[in-house]
């Protein structure tokens, strides 16, 4: 499974976290553990999307800050770029379900980069709402790019998906 024109792009957040009905602080956020798990796999290059204003601390500020955000279609400043992002052809994507879709700093790394012609394969982790609106929304960004069918990974399971990943991913990529 290894590519070495592939890339893992995805935003993760750790701390103050909602993981099987409960708050709790996470040394290393979800969707950075799945990313990880995927690089094992593929091989692939990791780009950890951040952003320049960082979210509260608190959990429930956050998810305030997020709907605020969704709702005002923000589109908050990333720290880095990709600077030879024209080099990879397949990119992993993930993020966490933030009210039924992407965080919104993922529409920011999304516009910063035209990826016609590349394929785009997408994940995310919950905590029961799948992959929302993500893969639809994905699409509408990136209309010249092929947009793979995604793997919702649930929050509280990503330590054990090991299984689960190399599944997706043998179905969505040649080995």
């Amino acid at each position: 499974m290894t590519n070495s024109k592939s890339l893992i792009a995805y935003y993760s957040r750790k701390g103050n976290n909602y993981l099987n009905g409960n708050i709790v602080n996470l040394p290393v956020g979800n969707t950075e553990i799945a990313a990880k798990k995927i690089q094992e796999l593929t091989g692939s290059k990791l780009f950890k999307i951040e952003t320049v204003k960082h979210y509260p601390d608190d959990y429930t500020e956050t998810t305030n800050v997020a709907m605020e955000e969704k709702r005002k279609n923000t589109r908050p400043e990333l720290t880095d770029v990709i600077d030879d992002m024209d080099s990879y052809n397949i990119i992993y994507l993930g993020y966490p379900n933030w009210w039924g879709t992407m965080p919104m700093a993922v529409y920011s790394f999304l516009e910063s980069y035209d990826f016609s012609g590349k394929t785009i394969i997408p994940y995310c982790t919950h905590e029961g709402s799948g992959m929302g609106n993500s893969e639809r929304d994905i699409k509408k960004l990136c209309p010249n790019t092929t947009v793979l069918p995604g793997l919702a990974i649930r929050g509280g399971s990503v330590k054990n998906s090991d299984s689960l990943i190399k599944s997706w991913l043998l179905q969505n990529v040649k080995a």
